[in-house]
C-alpha cells in the first residue's frame, strides 16, 4: 500500500490503493485530486495449447465468401 500525501504541505493523508481520490488536507486546506499513474493490472489471458502466435488457420476452417445467386 502507498502513502497518500498532500501536494502542498506533504502531510500524510491516507494509506491505501486508489484509482481516483479527492481529499482535503486538514492541515493546510488544500484540495488534492489524485489519479492512479498506471492502468489497472492486466488480467492473465487463458492459455490455448493448440494455438501459437505463428499458427496458421487450416484452409478447411477458413470462411468462404457467400456466392451470388445468378
Amino acid at each position: 500500500m502507498d502513502d497518500v500525501r498532500c501536494g502542498a504541505c506533504n502531510r500524510k493523508l491516507a494509506t491505501g490503493e486508489y484509482r481516483r481520490l479527492q481529499i482535503k488536507c486538514p492541515r493546510c486546506g488544500a484540495f488534492n485530486d489524485l489519479r492512479a499513474v498506471s492502468p489497472t493490472i492486466e488480467r492473465p489471458r487463458a492459455s490455448n495449447p493448440e494455438r501459437t502466435p505463428d499458427a496458421q488457420i487450416p484452409s478447411q476452417t477458413r470462411l468462404k465468401a457467400p456466392s451470388k445467386g445468378r
